[in-house]
């Protein structure tokens, strides 16, 4: 089976395409996605693949997502998230796999696409103890997943994880950071405003500008201009 999926995958692979990722994830020396190899296969394309493979085990899910190319990881997170909501009984063993595997989980979209549906899924009736140790990590990846993940509760109207991590990584460095948690402010204010407000009442002077940017983004003009200036 895995040989298929790759062999269907690469049957898509488009040089131009993948040359635009490569600089898109910022994959030169240095950068957040250094040394990550794509081969220009596009998500629908990804997505369109995985729903023929649905009953693929989790041994063949982890020769995928440990792979070299990008795509392989992206698609191996696409049978996870569907493994995870077809399968009640297997939910805490696909979150282990997801948390031991991890390291995997090394660019923006991966953590984007995959963590609110298993890591934050799983959590929302459990101790949510691992979200707070991921989110004091010296991980980049990590970090995002804790706060992305939060997404899972943000839509259960649960907001003290989100503003509580947020408070821990204010001071972060790195912009994916600032711009995760303003996105998951953003989306507590659209379902309470007064929340997010007495949270930018507090902090807002202290938000990096794109994390304050993010969260503000669907205020009145009058109000981001209040707390930008």
């Amino acid at each position: 089976m895995i040989l298929e999926i790759k062999k269907e995958i690469d049957s898509h692979k488009n040089k131009r395409q993948a040359e635009v990722y490569a600089g898109f994830f910022k994959t030169g020396i240095s950068e957040y996605g250094e040394g990550d190899q794509f081969i220009g296969v596009k998500v629908p394309i990804l997505r369109c693949i995985a729903k023929k493979y649905d009953s693929i085990s989790l041994e063949k899910i982890k020769t995928l997502i440990s792979s070299d190319i990008h795509e392989y990881r992206f698609i191996a997170l696409v049978f996870l998230i569907n493994k995870y909501r077809a399968n009640t009984k297997q939910k805490e063993q696909i979150f282990n796999f997801y948390v031991k595997n991890c390291k995997y989980i090394n660019n923006w979209d991966l953590v984007d696409i995959s963590a609110p549906h298993i890591f934050g899924d799983y959590l929302l009736d459990e101790p949510r103890n691992i979200l707070y140790q991921f989110a004091e990590s010296e991980n980049l990846w990590k970090k995002r997943i804790s706060v992305v993940s939060c997404f899972a509760f943000i839509r259960k109207n649960d907001f003290k994880d989100i503003l509580k991590i947020s408070k821990i990584l204010l001071r972060d460095k790195h912009d994916l950071i600032h711009k995760a948690i303003g996105w998951m402010l953003r989306e507590v204010g659209k379902r309470d405003i007064a929340v997010l407000e007495e949270f930018l009442n507090t902090y807002h002077q202290k938000m990096p500008r794109t994390c304050l940017r993010y969260a503000i983004e669907r205020m009145e003009e009058s109000k981001r201009k209040k707390y930008l200036n």
